[in-house]
């Protein structure tokens, strides 16, 4: 519930808060709602974007997924 600063203003609730009552143990990514997900920001030169999309695209996959796949083989090859 949001709440209020001063008269006329308000305030959200802190990013997660709702997210974590509504999740349930043993939930997965694929199952959690659109609603659910955060934004992940960061900037990339205009050039590795347009690979990174072009790739995405060849691939017939999602610039998130592609992201997603890259960090899991990443973080696989690393981790040994």
């Amino acid at each position: 519930m949001p709440r209020v600063a001063r008269p006329g203003v308000v305030v959200a609730a802190p990013k997660g808060a709702a997210l974590a009552s509504r999740r349930t143990e043993g939930s997965s990514e694929s199952s959690t709602l659109e609603s659910e997900k955060e934004s992940l920001n960061f900037k990339v030169s205009p050039q590795f974007k347009k690979e990174f999309k072009g790739f995405a695209v060849s691939e017939g996959i999602s610039m998130t997924d592609l992201l997603k796949e890259g960090f899991a083989l990443t973080k696989k090859k690393r981790q040994k």
